[in-house]
């Protein structure tokens, strides 16, 4: 293992953008995970831990720690008498190249989660989630190490607290861990999830019970319509979180605007569609300031061509003005900052 010293963070993130690390080491095992970690302590410095950096936004002043690039990777399945598979998989894993994996192994679960950017080891940090899946339902557990003691630590799915884009590693006394492996428990028959409405084209065209293949390929469809190529476009996807309101709140937006959409939530509160809002109740849609942009073919994704975090940082701030002055609705950046 090499740690390096000033590296431009930019080449570790998406958005293409981001300060040096004052110190960076890329690790390929839980050891060398325990290396960095003695490191930091030794020179009593912050970690920073990074998969893919599809989720993060670094300052321009970017990190005076120690940046841990996880790049842990391994792949071991044990078939289940029940007809399911746990699949061990390492944190550094690409987490889209691993799904892929999955449809040829016959491996059911993962498959509407296609062309998501990131490792696996994000996974459950943000609870990832799209066209009607999202991880939680399918996480066995999380194996992580902490930053503070070196503990090593497996985590059942229930010690995960999985919520919305949410998990117990997104909160303060989460982050000492590192996401070292994950185990999913994945199906080996037959089980489509086609209720999400951009997917039930394919659910009424079908003669016949889809293949993973198919279903993949959909997906895929989609999101490449949907989203820019984040290997070459500046990109953290989806920036901001669909918002989470009161049935009330649900209630009077609607009367406002009674073409939003609206996914009624198991405690009662209403999920509504940000990017409707950020399109039809704000005008936003392909709206750009400098060298950021939201994306004209979905208003939920930011682009950005420049080098400057702080235009990213700027123009987050001003579409949530915009959206609380049309709706009251206090928006959630998705993405980190850093």
């Amino acid at each position: 293992m090499h740690i390096q010293e000033h590296v431009p963070l930019s080449q570790f993130t998406t958005l293409k953008v981001g300060g040096a690390a004052r110190y960076l080491a890329v690790v390929t095992s839980v050891e060398e995970v325990e290396q960095v970690r003695q490191f930091a302590q030794q020179i009593a410095a912050p970690v920073l831990v990074l998969g893919h950096g599809s989720n993060v936004l670094v300052s321009d002043e970017g990190f005076a720690g120690v940046v841990l690039v996880n790049a842990v990777k391994g792949v071991v399945s044990t078939p289940q008498t029940d007809g399911s598979v746990l699949v061990q998989v390492g944190a550094g894993e690409d987490f889209d190249q691993f799904i892929e994996h999955t449809i040829k192994q016959g491996w059911w679960g993962l498959e509407n989660l296609s062309h998501i950017p990131g490792t696996v080891g994000a996974t459950p940090i943000q609870n990832v989630g799209a066209y009607g899946v999202e991880v939680s339902s399918l996480i066995e557990s999380v194996e992580a190490c902490s930053l503070t003691s070196g503990e090593h630590k497996t985590f059942s799915a229930g010690e995960c607290q999985f919520g919305y884009r949410e998990s117990f590693f997104k909160t303060a006394a989460g982050r000492d861990w590192v996401v070292t492996q994950v185990t999913y428990r994945l199906r080996t028959n037959a089980a489509p999830v086609l209720d999400y409405r951009d997917l039930q084209t394919l659910a009424a065209a079908a003669d016949k019970v889809p293949t993973q293949q198919e279903i993949r390929d959909e997906v895929i469809r989609i999101r490449s319509a949907k989203f820019p190529d984040w290997r070459t476009v500046g990109t953290a996807g989806s920036f901001f979180k669909n918002p989470i309101i009161t049935a009330q709140q649900s209630k009077e937006l609607l009367v406002q605007y009674p073409d939003l959409p609206t996914y009624p939530q198991p405690d009662g509160a209403v999920k509504v569609s940000l990017g409707w809002i950020l399109d039809h109740a704000c005008g936003l849609r392909g709206y750009c300031e400098s060298d950021v942009c939201l994306s004209p073919h979905q208003a939920l994704v930011l682009i950005n061509t420049g080098e400057s975090a702080r235009f990213v940082t700027d123009f987050a701030q001003y579409v949530a003005t915009v959206v609380y002055e049309k709706t009251g609705i206090a928006i959630e950046p998705e993405v980190r900052f850093v």
